[in-house]
């Protein structure tokens, strides 16, 4: 990947860096261009930065690696996969039962206590 770096200077001072932009100007701009043409000398300047990436790129199949790099390969993503297997929900068939009014106490009505 390559990209630019646009920078632009007022006197020394940097007033603005802009990547894969143009960088803004300073308001002192349209001053400097009429204070040019009297001078001849400018006070503004632009840089232009640009870093190359790399062109080639090297690419490599399954088959490129060794045996066993394979079956390490395969086994850690097996087993993270198995990392985010959620468990399957719980049905439970009484949750939205409720019991039935009580009207008597059939334990006392037919006089039947656990000893």
């Amino acid at each position: 990947m390559s990209f630019a770096i646009d920078k632009h200077f007022c006197g020394d001072v940097l007033v603005d860096s802009a990547v894969f932009v143009e960088a803004k100007k300073c308001v002192q701009e349209a001053y400097e261009i009429e204070l040019a043409f009297i001078t001849k000398k400018e006070c503004c300047k632009d840089e232009l930065e640009v870093i190359k990436g790399q062109d080639q790129l090297k690419r490599s199949s399954f088959e490129d690696y060794k045996l066993d790099q394979q079956l390490y390969l395969t086994s850690f993503v097996t087993v993270y996969n198995q990392l985010f297997v959620s468990l399957a929900k719980q049905v439970i068939p009484h949750k939205n039962y409720s019991p039935p009014n009580l009207v008597t106490d059939i334990h006392v009505l037919d006089r039947v206590f656990i000893i």
